[in-house]
């Protein structure tokens, strides 16, 4: 007996992980890993933490310098981050 609908084994993750609301999460652990790659290897290296809460991603630096250059980049980082999600996964970025 073959079904008339089958799906690819993807696309049955993609729907499970939506409908056990799992897929915002993913995003989020995804871009924070990614972070290194989007800011280069010397931002990253004066970055203490980073985590996202509530669609605002927190970011603890070890530089003031970094920080000022980041504030005044922080629209163009926050737009670059949401198109490497593919989605928007931080509305506000903080930096301490």
């Amino acid at each position: 007996m073959r079904r008339s609908k089958t799906i690819s084994l993807a696309e049955a993750i993609k729907d499970y992980l939506k409908e056990m609301n799992m897929e915002g999460k993913l995003n989020e652990v995804g871009l924070i890993n990614s972070w290194e790659e989007i800011v280069g290897k010397a931002i990253s290296s004066r970055t203490s933490n980073i985590y996202i809460k509530d669609k605002v991603l927190y970011v603890h630096l070890n530089s003031s310098v970094v920080r000022n250059e980041l504030l005044m980049l922080r629209q163009e980082l926050m737009e670059k981050l949401n198109q490497k999600a593919g989605t928007e996964v931080i509305r506000d970025i903080v930096l301490k």
